[in-house]
């Protein structure tokens, strides 16, 4: 197959998989988005939900974390890892939306990568799921399928994105970055596959050879 027959492959074999589509960190905003999106970073979406109830009682718009000391947020979060940097960067962007925007978080990348905590990956997690608009963030599951199922070479998640967007479909790219990390997750894991056991790498790679060397 080439690129584009595997890349049609795929999206039919997930859309048949996971016709629905969730949005596994726990929110009711996009603030509370973003912070969720903030906290999973080097952290698994199950711990963040366990982590942002108690948060969220305490400072769930931009103003009420704001006011919240730096200490109590990384006490809240610490369970997340990384929790002097995040809870510094919670407060910070808050200040900022607070400051800069109203109070609301702003619905385009340059202004979302603008805020302290935010990259290119996070500011298009919250367009995508939060405001609609297509993108196609790129996480180490997403990285390591595009490379095991040959539709990118890229060596970094920039050059992933890049690869990914030019094949797939504009409307496909919200719901399809989340159906490759549902099926990371569950069928195509870093060590549980190895790129020949999993339904869609036996099609696109073959079984794996157990004949002895």
């Amino acid at each position: 197959m080439n690129k584009t027959e595997r890349a049609r492959f795929i999206e039919a074999t997930l859309e048949r998989l996971y016709p629905e589509t969730p949005i596994p960190l726990k929110h009711k905003d996009a603030f509370t988005l973003l912070v969720a999106v903030v906290l999973s970073a080097q952290c698994t979406d199950k711990r963040v939900n366990e982590v942002t109830p108690a948060l969220f009682d305490l400072a769930d718009t931009p103003e009420k974390m704001a006011a919240l000391p730096r200490e109590k947020i990384e006490e809240l979060i610490r369970p997340c890892g990384l929790a002097p940097r995040k809870s510094a960067a919670l407060k910070n962007l808050s200040r900022t939306l607070v400051e800069r925007f109203a109070g609301r978080v702003p619905a385009t990348f340059e202004a979302l990568e603008s805020l302290d905590g935010v990259g290119h990956k996070t500011a298009s997690v919250v367009m995508s799921q939060a405001f609609g608009v297509p993108a196609f963030p790129v996480d180490t599951h997403i990285h390591r399928l595009a490379a095991r199922w040959k539709i990118s070479d890229g060596k970094n998640v920039v050059q992933t994105e890049k690869d990914l967007k030019s094949l797939f479909p504009r409307e496909r790219w919200n719901k399809l970055h989340l159906q490759i990390i549902f099926y990371g997750r569950e069928h195509c894991t870093a060590r549980g596959c190895g790129g020949h056991d999993c339904e869609i790498c036996r099609t696109l790679n073959g079984p794996a050879d157990t004949r002895k060397k």
